[in-house]
């Protein structure tokens, strides 16, 4: 018995085992059985079995290649049971048959022989296309062979007709057919049977029942009867045709007549004829319907109105069941809707971001129509702009990003105006924006990260703000900016606010660092943008993709817009891997090829003045940064290379030449500021030296290059930092190390004047001329910075004689300074402060109207107006920097300032700051309008500080110009941004309390104050109570006054000493140029009750309850200044509204239980009671508005309320305070808290009605219609908690009240006041203390003059008895009332 194969065993084995097998002829272990075939029935069971015919595969036999490929035999059909069997085949020839195998394919390949076949040209057709052939058409005609696919036999057929002649009877049709329509050749009824004409139908055969399927029978009865219709049909008009359609649509099931619509629908053919068959003599154009097209299908049918260009056909490619609504896109566009209304309408803007009129008619060949809603205005609405950067084609997105950066550009250069409603920049960066444009960064195509790019910078950077803070950075103080960050930001926690600035980068929170980019960007969109990894990604845009110059600009002018946000951006930008390294050494290379003429294909490898100018952005934020730039980078080299030869001899384009010098310039200034770079002066002395000797040629030119006139004062201003760097030298420290860490020397920098003063006197050669003095702006104005700076390092010299500077000084006064001042055309430049002041002319610096709170901007489109500060017009920088070069002198060369001083007496400036000292309204901080305000603060504070020099010489100034300069001071003071500590130090140790500027104290101005007083509350015998002696006294005692201000008002010790390093130039202490966050004025506008409010929030977080020490010293200091201000200087306080400064007293008597028995501080506060309570005042006391520094003035009446019954003890003055806001016209709330919660109080309160500040009708009028408080003081009253002798000014209030509501007869009172009333009446007349009755039912009128304050009626008048007598249900036995 043969075994089985076993694992293991290879092919030789199962071979071996199969020939063993064969020899031994054993009978198989499986019988193979063959079912019968489904056609023939079944096998019988017991015939013979089947002769084994086994195919034996020898692979030894086989040849060694492939056999050759010959055409297969035709295919036949296995033989049924029953037929006889197929003759034997070998089973070689069946083997080669079958084979499957990829070498019998590939192994020889046999072309077939064309060169008998003849060729024929198509013939012409009239459409422009061949009808779509279908699977489900069948054609009447088969192909000679039978065999083939769909596609063949179509194929074949149509070959057949082409080849055919054509009949005489053929018409050719029309090679133009109507749109829409499709051109079929129909049989005529002769030739078809009978067919009617028109008909597109073939009813040779039948189309429904046919038969197939089922035996010929059928098939021919099928046909039979079908021809028997076709007859019956040919015998009826087409009218009895229509009428039985209709009678067999009613009767028969809807869904078996849609089943044969749909059925003759796949099955319809068109123009369909059998090979050879006649032809009919009519063509007709016509749209092919089926053979029930008795009624269109529903989705078929038009709507009414609607006309398609194109008919749509089921014989078109998809399109067996028509969707109208998916091609109403192709019919033309509807009529354009005017607009009858104001109604809004959606924005809409062009492929240029123009904003497009609603009724605006364009041309389709624009590109501004498409399919989305409202299809007939031309135009792309913000949503579709988005919908479309997110479309798959990179062409569209890089379109869409094109056009939304263009849109936002318009929109930050004003040009839409007041045309759209909100702000298109808010709209975008709600919608999301912002992230989107970082998607489109991560995008694979060039176009499309070019032109995120692109959008990126119109977001961020407005227009005009880099060249304004370019054009200005040659001014006093012009290199120090604030930082473009957003003032408002979410501030979750309280103890956030009071931390600096400086605190604020170096310390982020946990919970900011862990917050999601969203959320950062609502509050502020850089912050947003960098938790983003945008830095990174810019890194591989510049170093890896290699981008055009244009992206390149746009990539560094983001990257300048991001390091201007604050020293935290600065230091992430700086600190991005290789993001530095990329751009100095692509950007900023030692060496490069000459440009060649035309546009510069690529910026890499060749220098860039925007990459310089980050750098310098960069250096500005702070000292480290510097040090690292000129440390890392090779600065220092690079600098060389730039400025070692002249802008013409760079191999650069010449513009691109002199802004690469200027910023070059302007690198290294920013440097010097802080001490770096002084080793970079010695090598290059030579080259400044020179390029300083051509500025006066330069300026001859005309006209002049602005660049060649910003080149040279960027120059200048170089000059200036390191003639500062020179000066500084001199420090605490020794000088050796001092000049060691400056490594610039005075030796080195001295020569320079000589070389500068031709310049300046070659531009002040062009004052008289506007034209030619606007060109060359800066140079003068940096020339008189230079000299400024150059006196004042020279003065600091411990080794030179004093006599060589001051006799140069004199000179300078004689030659140049005092033939200024006297030249008309400087009187001109004074007379334009006014207009192009930011203080007097709001509207020069008003805020962008594009401008979202999340992203600080200048906003400077189109460039400032000419009469604004930073215009072509303005007179700001030269005077400010004229200024400051003349209190240099002045403060060196004290003989000279007589003479200097004069400049003080200009018309122009007397009226200019006459303007900025009155009182207005606080403007609204923007990042542009504090630029501007610091900038003109330099200019007041310069002038401040030469008429304080010229009052400390001049013993009796003019009255009238010390009141004015003092007023300035006490406005400039309170208008003081972050960043200018050391000014406000300055004028609190100078012009604010200096006796010079109060020329009222001298003048009998505390005569006039005790004349004008009509009231006072203290003892009318004590002279000392005056207000005339309280304001003598308060002068005598300025020194302590400013001594108390200066301990309570000075700025932070940190920001005050960064603050006169700049001021100062001193280049050792400066720790950056980047300001603190302008947020909000360095002192707030009460300011002169300051020390007080820090007396009462000391003494409430103090847990023993006792006062702060010299609390007394010090609140008496603070009532003396008010006292001083608001009698002689109203304006100073007119920021702090009289219901303000009443919350500051009562703070006062918060303090301590015994500081108001202070006699000064009595004497005082009753000054300032009385000043509050004065007709003119009184009215504008509004206790209801919300304070400033004060979040409730209930809350704080409250408090008061508690400290008056706890330690008042009748005083009359604490009294007066407690009863000021229970006037009729402030809150319910006040009175409702004395008389409901604090019913003790009323003991204490005896002041009398003489002494009352204000008239007894101011509590008594209007009648208090509050149910509640007249119930109250009806308890008050019958509980005998108020009386007259305790509180003789409350019970004439409240009987005032109360007896008006009893006797007051409106009808539209409601029941609950009436029963109110009867109830208060019924009381009243069964009072037991006849005097209080008495009192309640005969008031008459308030009579402060009579002791009970109120005058009684000698008996009711009728209408009071009567209503008396109704309410009560009887008449009353009382007796009048007894005097």
């Amino acid at each position: 018995m043969l075994s089985r194969p076993k694992p293991g065993e290879s092919e030789v084995d199962l071979l071996r085992f199969q020939s063993q097998f064969l020899a031994a002829g054993a009978a198989p272990a499986v019988q193979l059985v063959k079912k019968g075939s489904r056609r023939g029935g079944r096998a019988a069971p017991d015939g013979p079995p089947p002769q084994d015919h086994r195919d034996v595969v020898l692979l030894d036999d086989l040849p060694d290649s492939p056999p050759a490929l010959v055409p297969a035999p035709p295919k036949r059909s296995r033989p049924s049971p029953g037929r006889p069997p197929l003759p034997d085949e070998d089973p070689e020839e069946r083997l080669n048959r079958h084979d499957q195998h990829i070498t019998a394919v590939l192994t020889k390949i046999i072309e077939r022989d064309t060169s008998s076949v003849a060729v024929n040209l198509p013939v012409p057709s009239g459409v422009a296309f061949p009808p779509v052939f279908h699977r489900s058409q069948e054609r009447r005609g088969k192909p000679a062979s039978g065999k083939g696919s769909i596609f063949a036999r179509e194929i074949a057929a149509r070959r057949a007709s082409e080849s055919r002649p054509p009949s005489a009877r053929e018409v050719v049709p029309n090679p133009d057919p109507a749109q829409g329509a499709v051109t079929c050749e129909a049989p005529s009824p002769g030739g078809q049977g009978g067919q009617r004409p028109g008909n597109t139908h073939d009813f040779q055969r039948p189309r429904v029942v046919t038969g197939k399927g089922l035996s010929q029978e059928a098939e021919q009865e099928a046909q039979t009867i079908h021809e028997e219709n076709v007859a019956r049909l040919q015998a009826m008009t087409p009218e009895e045709i229509l009428r039985e359609q209709q009678q067999l649509l009613t009767q028969l099931d809807p869904s078996l007549v849609a089943f044969l619509r749909s059925h003759g629908h796949t099955r319809g053919q068109v123009g369909e004829q059998k090979p050879g068959g006649p032809l009919g003599h009519v063509t007709k154009e016509e749209p092919v319907t089926s053979a029930f097209a008795g009624e269109p299908r529903k989705e078929e049918k038009l709507e009414p109105g609607v006309a398609l260009p194109v008919t749509p056909h089921k014989e078109w490619l998809h399109m067996d069941a028509v969707e109208l609504e998916k091609l109403h896109w192709t019919q033309d566009l509807p009529p354009l809707r005017r607009q009858q209304t104001q109604e809004r309408m959606q924005a809409r803007f062009s492929l240029q971001g123009e904003l497009l009129a609603p009724d605006v008619d364009l041309p389709t060949h624009l590109g501004l129509h498409h399919h989305g809603e409202e299809a007939e205005r031309a135009g792309y609405s913000l949503q579709e702009l988005f919908h479309l950067t997110r479309s798959q084609v990179s062409q569209q997105r890089a379109l869409a990003l094109h056009v939304l950066s263009q849109v936002i550009s318009r929109a930050q250069a004003g040009e839409f105006g007041d045309q759209l409603v909100g702000s298109v920049l808010g709209l975008l960066l709600d919608a999301g924006f912002l992230f989107l444009l970082r998607f489109s960064l991560d995008d694979r195509v060039d176009g499309v990260i070019a032109a995120a790019i692109r959008a990126l910078r119109a977001l961020l950077v407005a227009p005009g703000a880099e060249e304004l803070l370019d054009s200005t950075f040659s001014w006093y103080h012009g290199a120090s900016v604030f930082p473009m960050m957003p003032s408002q930001e979410d501030k979750e926690d309280d103890g956030e606010d009071e931390e600096p600035p400086a605190g604020k980068a170096k310390q982020k929170s946990p919970e900011e660092e862990s917050r999601p980019p969203p959320d950062l960007a609502r509050h502020d969109v850089i912050k947003g943008l960098l938790a983003t990894n945008l830095l990174p990604r810019l890194r591989y845009v510049l170093e890896v993709t290699c981008p055009g110059p244009s992206v390149v600009l746009d990539t560094l002018a983001v990257l300048i817009r991001l390091a201007r946000h604050s020293l935290e951006s600065a230091t992430r930008v700086l600190e991005c891997p290789r993001l530095m390294e990329t751009i100095v050494r692509e950007f900023l290379p030692t060496s490069w090829p000459p440009a060649a003429a035309g546009p510069t294909p690529s910026l890499h490898r060749t220098p860039c003045a925007a990459a310089m100018k980050l750098l310098r952005v960069l250096a500005s934020a702070g000292r480290n940064i510097a040090a690292r730039l000129l440390s890392s980078f090779d600065l220092r080299s690079r600098l060389c290379r730039f400025l070692a030869e002249a802008p013409g001899e760079l191999a650069l384009p010449p513009e691109e030449a002199e802004a690469l010098s200027t910023e070059a310039y302007r690198l290294w200034a920013v440097a010097a500021s802080y001490g770096h770079g002084g080793d970079l002066y010695r090598e290059l002395y030579p080259v400044l030296a020179r390029a300083l000797q051509a500025v006066p040629a330069e300026l001859s030119a005309h006209p002049l290059p602005p660049l060649s006139v910003q080149r040279a004062a960027s120059l200048l201003t170089l000059l200036t930092q390191l003639t500062l760097a020179a000066g500084g030298a001199r420090s605490e420290l020794s000088s050796d190390a001092a000049r060691a860490a400056s490594s610039v020397t005075w030796t080195q920098v001295c020569g320079l004047q000589p070389l500068v003063e031709p310049c300046l006197r070659q531009t002040l050669k062009l004052l008289p001329r506007p034209d030619r003095w606007s060109a060359v702006g800066p140079v003068p104005t940096a020339c008189l910075l230079f000299l400024g700076a150059y006196y004042q390092s020279w003065s600091q010299q411990p080794n030179l004689c004093p006599e060589d500077w001051l006799q140069d000084m004199e000179r300078l006064t004689e030659e140049l300074l005092l033939p200024l001042l006297s030249q008309p055309a400087l009187g001109g430049l004074w007379d334009s402060l006014r207009p192009c002041s930011p203080v007097c002319n709001p509207l020069s610096c008003a805020a962008a109207a594009e401008g979202v709170p999340s992203l600080a901007s200048l906003g400077c489109a189109g460039g400032c107006p000419p009469l604004s500060l930073a215009g072509s017009a303005s007179p700001f920088p030269f005077l400010t920097a004229l200024l400051h070069l003349i209190n240099t002198v002045v403060q060196i060369h004290k003989g000279l300032c007589g003479q200097l001083a004069s400049v003080l007496a200009a018309p122009g400036l007397q009226s200019y700051l006459l303007q900025c000292a009155a009182p207005r309204a606080a403007p609204p901080l923007t990042p542009l309008s504090a630029w501007a305000f610091r900038h003109e603060h330099h200019l007041q504070h310069l002038a401040l500080a030469l008429a304080q020099k010229a009052a400390a010489l001049q013993p009796s100034p003019a009255a009238g110009a010390a009141a004015l300069f003092h007023t300035m001071a006490l406005a400039l003071l309170s208008r003081l941004l972050p960043g200018s500590e050391y000014l406000a130090q300055e004028l609190l140790l100078s012009c604010v309390f200096r006796p010079e500027f109060l020329p009222e104290s001298a003048a009998g101005g505390p005569e006039a104050a005790d004349l004008s007083d009509g009231l006072s509350l203290g003892s009318g015998g004590d002279a000392r109570c005056g207000r005339g002696a309280l304001l003598t006294q308060a002068c005598q005692d300025l020194p302590s006054i400013r001594s108390c201000y200066l301990a309570h008002c000075s700025p932070a010790r940190a920001g005050l000493l960064a603050s006169q390093a700049r001021h100062r130039g001193d280049a050792q202490r400066a720790a950056a140029l980047l300001l603190p966050v302008p947020e909000q004025p360095l002192l707030p506008a009460d300011w002169p009750f300051q020390p007080l409010l820090h007396l009462y929030h000391r003494a409430s977080d103090t847990p023993s309850g006792l006062p702060p020490a010299d609390a007394a010293g010090t609140a008496t200091r603070v009532l003396q200044w008010v006292l001083v201000l608001d009698s002689w200087r109203p304006e100073a306080l007119g920021a702090v509204p009289p219901a303000a400064r009443l919350a500051r007293l009562m703070c006062l008597f918060l303090v301590d239980g015994e500081l108001f028995r202070e006699a000064p501080v009595q004497r005082l506060v009753a000054a300032l009671l009385a000043r509050l309570c004065r007709p003119q005042v009184l009215p504008s006391l509004n206790l209801d508005c919300p304070l400033p520094g004060l979040t409730s003035f209930p809350d704080l009446y409250a408090s008061f309320l508690d400290h008056f019954e706890s330690v008042s003890f009748g005083d009359h003055l604490f009294g007066a305070l407690v009863l000021l806001p229970l006037q009729r016209r402030f809150s319910v709330a006040l009175r409702l808290s004395l008389f409901g919660d604090h019913m003790g109080a009323l003991r204490a309160l005896g002041m009398p009605l003489a002494q009352l500040p204000v008239s007894l009708e101011c509590y008594t009028a209007p009648p208090e219609d509050n149910l509640a408080l007249l119930q109250l003081y009806f308890r008050a009253l019958v509980t005998g908690a108020l009386r007259p002798r305790w509180c003789p000014v409350l019970y004439a209030v409240a009987v005032a009240h109360v007896n008006n509501f009893m006797f007051s007869q409106d009808p539209k009172s409601s029941d609950e006041v009436k029963a109110a009333q009867r109830t208060m009446l019924r009381k009243t007349s069964l009072l037991a203390e006849e005097v209080l009755r008495q009192h309640l039912l005969y008031y008459k009128l308030p009579d402060p003059s009579l002791p009970r304050g109120f005058e009684l009626y000698s008996e009711l008048p009728p209408l009071r008895q009567q209503h008396l007598e109704r309410l009560t249900a009887g008449p009353l036995q009382s007796r009048a009332p007894q005097t």
